[in-house]
């Protein structure tokens, strides 16, 4: 079998969580089977992987137009594979076109749905209306359509309504547990600003509206002076987003110390201390489909505080490795709170109670490494994903 897998961001250009997804799906994937990867940008020394950039003629367009044009050609070099598996719509119109063009079943995973987060217009302006009809038209073709959670499954059922619900399955993201694990290195953390003896909330994400920093930021000012605020973020969407995020951070810092924001990419030791040291991981996402990050911080032994969102209460299981916040959203596809005061107030509540209980904190942590370990090592997750490639050539 061979699956030729296709993808935007793949190491070492990754931004996101569909990008770490990527990297280690086709990690496990390879152990099994031949995998060849397609993936965006500048050329990689991987072995059977083929990066693709942007056409020339494409330079000054839209992105989205010049997204379609890289499709194009990874959809041209597919032939010959048993499926093509694509992530994300950057490379959802590759696996329609190569499905059409060489007849070969298309999957789909979906890390994230256009209808949910139309703040992208921001970002792309009329692009959001081409990557909402590639997304669309990708999904409703696709022989199979993986959904990274149980709610994730739940969202794309209502969004694509003319999807058979027999083509949607789940399989989760998972986490590489020999790489993400506990490591005691207060003096890698005292480098990165951080005093290891004092509690600490640590943030990762990318600054985009569905990660809910601004709120995250508001909560901050409720917490206990001793708390210190982590923020690991960096790749704002838009000069809007940077701005609040900017002014909030600003205004926080003139009120109390420990706020450290931390905008470059973390190596994988330096972020795995960091955590490691963390009181409290915090999620304050108003969309997030299930959240690598999550995983991430579970891994390393942190309690995680996350909107009780999404995939997120698939991961967090309530009061046993973390603490779900509660959350009433809007149904215009915004996931904005409908009383924001109230969710930043039980944000800083739900944080406050966690670095207040030191030992529950740290008990929690440890049930979310034994989570990890048992529900989403990446073995599993490939064998799960072989199993729809299967399915799809049955059929």
């Amino acid at each position: 079998m061979r699956i030729d897998l296709l993808t935007r961001e793949y190491p070492p250009e990754v931004y996101g969580g569909a990008g770490v997804h990527a990297a280690e799906l086709v990690r496990a994937l390879r152990r099994d089977i031949d995998v060849h990867v397609r993936c965006f940008g500048a050329p990689r020394d991987e072995a059977a992987t083929t990066a693709y950039s942007t056409p020339a003629e494409f330079g000054g367009a839209n992105v989205a137009l010049a997204t379609m044009g890289v499709d194009l050609l990874i959809a041209g070099d597919t032939a010959g594979a048993d499926v093509v598996h694509s992530h994300t719509w950057y490379a959802n119109f590759a696996g329609f076109s190569a499905k059409r063009l060489h007849g070969m079943p298309h999957v789909v995973t979906a890390h994230s749905l256009e209808p949910l987060r139309p703040w992208k217009a921001e970002q792309l302006g009329g692009g959001y209306r081409v990557s909402s009809w590639v997304e669309r038209t990708a999904f409703e073709d696709a022989d199979a359509v993986i959904a990274v959670s149980a709610g994730m499954r739940r969202d794309i059922l209502r969004s694509y309504p003319r999807i058979d619900p027999e083509r949607v399955e789940v399989v989760y993201n998972g986490i590489d547990l020999t790489d993400w694990a506990p490591s005691d290195d207060p003096d890698t953390v005292r480098t990165l600003g951080v005093d290891p003896d004092r509690p600490s909330i640590v943030f990762v994400g990318r600054i985009t509206r569905q990660k809910g920093l601004p709120y995250l930021l508001r909560a901050a000012r409720l917490l206990p002076p001793e708390v210190q605020l982590v923020l690991c973020a960096g790749a704002p969407d838009t000069d809007e987003i940077m701005a609040e995020v900017t002014g909030l951070v600003e205004v926080l810092r003139t009120e109390r110390d420990g706020v450290v924001w931390i905008d470059r990419h973390l190596p994988r030791p330096e972020l795995t201390a960091l955590l490691t040291a963390a009181t409290a991981f915090v999620c304050p996402s108003v969309y997030e489909p299930l959240g690598i990050v999550n995983l991430e911080a579970m891994a390393c032994g942190a309690p995680v505080v996350g909107t009780a969102t999404g995939g997120i209460p698939e991961v967090v299981d309530d009061g046993v490795t973390g603490v779900l916040v509660p959350i009433d959203q809007a149904d215009d596809g915004t996931g904005t709170p409908l009383d924001p005061d109230r969710f930043v107030r039980d944000l800083a509540d739900a944080l406050a109670a966690v670095v207040a209980d030191p030992e529950r904190a740290r008990a929690m942590g440890q049930a979310g490494r034994r989570r990890a370990e048992t529900h989403f090592a990446w073995d599993a997750i490939a064998a799960r994903t072989i199993e729809v490639y299967e399915r799809v050539l049955a059929r």
